[in-house]
This record gives C-alpha cells, sequence and structure tokens, in this order.
C-alpha cells in the first residue's frame, strides 16, 4: 500500500508531495485528499479564489495563496473523518512549492522535505516537523543521537490532526540551473544527504535522478514509501 501522494501542475505552477500516515489504509485517504484539495485550491474549483497563473506575484500574494490552499486541505481531511469515524486519527504530511514568475513560494507541515540543488550544492529548504528536529534544535540531542533515535519519525505538525494548522512558508529566488526536490521521508530516512547529492551530480536526466534516488532509498532498506519529485529551472 503507498500512502504517498504527490502532484505535477505545471498550468498553474504548483508541485505537491504528501506522506499520509494513520495505518494501513487511513494514510492513503489523507494524502491524496490533501494533494486534491491544494491541486483544486490552484484551478479555482476549490476555496480560496479563482485559477491561479504562474506569472509574477507578490511574496504575500503567494505566501498567502498556498497558505490558505494548505489550511483547506487539513479541514478536508478532517471533514472526511467526521463522515467516516472509520478513519480516525488518520494525517498527512505537505511539502509544496508555487512557482510565479522569477521566485518561488515552498510551504510544508511535517516532515517531508525540500532541497535546492544549486552550483553542484545541496541545500535544505525545509525544516522537519518532528519532535526529534525540536529537541535537535533546542540543543537537548546531539546530530548523533537525532539520526538514530526511536523516536525520530514522530511528527508534530500534520494535516488532519487538529482544526487549526500551522503552515511554515519561505520565500526563494528562482535562478537558471537550479533543481528543486519534494521528497517524502521514504528518502531522507534511507538516503544520507551526501548521498542525495551524490546522485543528483551524477544523473543526466531528470528521470534517471528520481530513479536512482527512489533505488537507492530501497537498496538501503525501503522501510517505507519513496516519493521524489524534481523541478529543473531552465
Amino acid at each position: 500500500m503507498n500512502e504517498d501522494a504527490y502532484s505535477i501542475d505545471d498550468l498553474h505552477g504548483v508541485y505537491v508531495v504528501a506522506d499520509g500516515m494513520g495505518g494501513h489504509r487511513n494514510g492513503e485517504v489523507a494524502s491524496r485528499l490533501a494533494v486534491r484539495s491544494i491541486r483544486e485550491a490552484f484551478e479555482g474549483s476549490g476555496p480560496g479564489g479563482g485559477s491561479w497563473r504562474p506569472e509574477k506575484n507578490s511574496a504575500e500574494k503567494s505566501a498567502k495563496r498556498i497558505g490558505a490552499a494548505i489550511v483547506a486541505a487539513n479541514q478536508r481531511v478532517r471533514d472526511e473523518v467526521d463522515r467516516n469515524p472509520a478513519l480516525q486519527g488518520m494525517g498527512t504530511t505537505v511539502v509544496a512549492l508555487l512557482v510565479d514568475g522569477d521566485e518561488a513560494t515552498i510551504a510544508h507541515v511535517g516532515d517531508s522535505r525540500a532541497y535546492l540543488f544549486r552550483g553542484r550544492r545541496l541545500e535544505l529548504l525545509t525544516s522537519d516537523h518532528t519532535w526529534v528536529n525540536e529537541q535537535l534544535h533546542a540543543g537537548n540531542l546531539s546530530e548523533v543521537q537525532a539520526q538514530v533515535h526511536p523516536f525520530k519519525s514522530v511528527v508534530t505538525r500534520a494535516l488532519g490532526g487538529e482544526e487549526q494548522v500551522d503552515v511554515e512558508i519561505r520565500r526563494v529566488a528562482l535562478e537558471a540551473g537550479d533543481l528543486y526536490v519534494l521528497c517524502s521521508d521514504g528518502l531522507t530516512t534511507m538516503v544520507s544527504e551526501e548521498e542525495i547529492l551524490s546522485r543528483l551530480r551524477q544523473s543526466a536526466t531528470l528521470d534517471e535522478a528520481c530513479r536512482e534516488l527512489v533505488q537507492a532509498a530501497n537498496d538501503n532498506g525501503g522501510r517505507d514509501n519513496v516519493t521524489v519529485l524534481l523541478l529543473s529551472v531552465e
């Protein structure tokens, strides 16, 4: 059962990866509901305004639109639980990239990540909403302890868990040659950032890079579903 979901919407310039939680079937429902809801928000068929175009928009306008889309997705997941109590406890992480002109807005909730591969270097653009990451930043755990801690996959934010969701948002300038990576933690718990960087450097095409990264996660144990989405700026 694949509890991950993703969306590639070039028309509206919005790209999403979600990682569902809550058991065999529930996680699959949550991630797909969230991805669909976010996509509809930019198509104009969901709440949040009319259809979106990936032209030059202000940072404030873009942040407001992607934030509202994720908040609406949170409510969609909660509404589904109200309709079907058997889905109680389901939720999903989400990471999204919204292109507008020569900039992009990145938004996330949970531990699905966004990276930037630029100048043959890899930069993490998101900060995991997990108990272990919070303890690491508070100085209560070392890097080594965090990597092997039994609670490292325990998320502190997710869609569907609470009525209010805190969406973390940042703005980045796009440059020709940039490669943006959106992924579920099925990649990052199995493959180190050094190996991710090495695979990106060696791959000749986006398709090859995606396949190499998924294969690396499976070769290293593959204990979770793996989703990798790459966006190249030409």
